[in-house]
């Protein structure tokens, strides 16, 4: 019976038990020998054992008492504001398997308060960002709209001045646009519609994207891998994080530099490869480059707004894959996508 895995209860119950037990042997004694008042020591034995069956009992519920005293004050102190108080629960018995259950809660309760709290936080800094974020380019804006009205007459002022103030405007859309898509795959809003795609012919349509910048700057984009790897993903999105790496490579290539995309198939594992002769990154901005609107201090981007790295790694996370970085100042960057390969059994 359950009711007995509780150490407590059973000394209880063997206490009652001796008693009862001590007093049908000095009764049969008392009957056996046919002793001269054997009537009035049986009634004071009777007495006897019951006082001994009520400080058995007493002592026992006092206990049980001044536990459940314990608990309730740990509970009041959790209300209180107290998240760190625990009810003992170090015995068997049903009484502490509900007091672990109650420690149970108080832990879900906690991570709960916890994750909220860390939501809060993360939203006063997102808006906070993009307050920060929006107040660079709308600030040139005004400086530019204010610019033309003043130079109304002089034509090739107006035309330069309405280019920059184009080039701030598109800087505010890729803001906007990289914010919800990344709020999207956070919130699960997003459902990737994963279908087996060539790695080839989604690296081509990269280059091909950014051909012509390369082109201008005086860059070259190599690839290198097998036309026939494929694996399952959703390929705008897959397009959307290899360009964001891609772009990243170029803001941080100088003149005749190279930029290599590379695949390949290691032990049921897809590595996508995005590598440049760059600059490289400073190591105390390593492991920061993957947060919200970072950028290093060491940056000669004026344009970036820190979006583009996290937006990558927050589409190879819904992919269920890693994305790991690895850099040597003045040599350049790779950042590799490992994505898991089913195989056939």
């Amino acid at each position: 019976m359950k009711i007995f895995v509780n150490r407590k209860i059973k000394r209880l119950f063997s206490g009652i038990l001796l008693c009862a037990l001590f007093f049908t042997f000095v009764s049969v004694l008392l009957m056996e020998f046919e002793v001269r008042n054997a009537a009035v020591y049986t009634i004071v034995c009777f007495l006897l054992m019951s006082a001994a069956i009520l400080v058995i009992c007493y002592g026992y519920f006092r206990e049980q008492h001044k536990i459940m005293e314990h608990a309730i004050l740990q509970i009041t102190e959790y209300i209180s504001g107290n998240k760190d108080v625990t009810i003992e629960c170090n015995d068997e018995g049903e009484l502490y398997r509900l007091f672990h259950e109650v420690n149970s809660l108080v832990a879900i309760l906690n991570a709960h308060a916890e994750n909220e709290k860390n939501a809060k936080k993360f939203l006063k800094n997102t808006i906070s960002d993009i307050s920060h974020q929006l107040k660079t380019p709308l600030a040139a804006l005004n400086i530019y709209m204010g610019l033309i009205q003043d130079e109304a007459e002089e034509l090739p002022t107006i035309q330069e001045f309405s280019r920059l103030s184009e080039q701030e405007l598109d800087r505010i859309e890729g803001l906007v646009q990289n914010l919800l898509k990344i709020t999207k795959l956070d919130a699960g809003m997003i459902v990737l519609e994963k279908s087996l795609e060539n790695v080839s012919e989604i690296a081509e349509s990269v280059k091909k994207h950014f051909l012509f910048r390369a082109n201008q700057e005086g860059k070259e984009i190599c690839l290198s891998g097998s036309g026939e790897t494929a694996f399952l993903c959703d390929r705008s999105w897959m397009i959307e994080a290899i360009s964001n790496l891609v772009k990243n490579a170029l803001d941080h290539t100088g003149e005749g530099g190279c930029i290599r995309m590379e695949w390949r198939i290691s032990a049921s594992i897809l590595q996508i490869t995005i590598k440049d002769n760059g600059s490289g990154i400073y190591p105390e901005d390593l492991h920061h480059i993957f947060k919200r609107f970072y950028r290093s201090r060491y940056s000669k981007d004026t344009q970036g707004i820190g979006l583009g790295l996290p937006l990558a790694k927050a589409i190879v996370e819904a992919h269920n894959g890693t994305i790991e970085v690895d850099s040597v100042l003045g040599r350049g960057t790779s950042f590799t996508m490992n994505f898991l390969i089913p195989t056939k059994l």
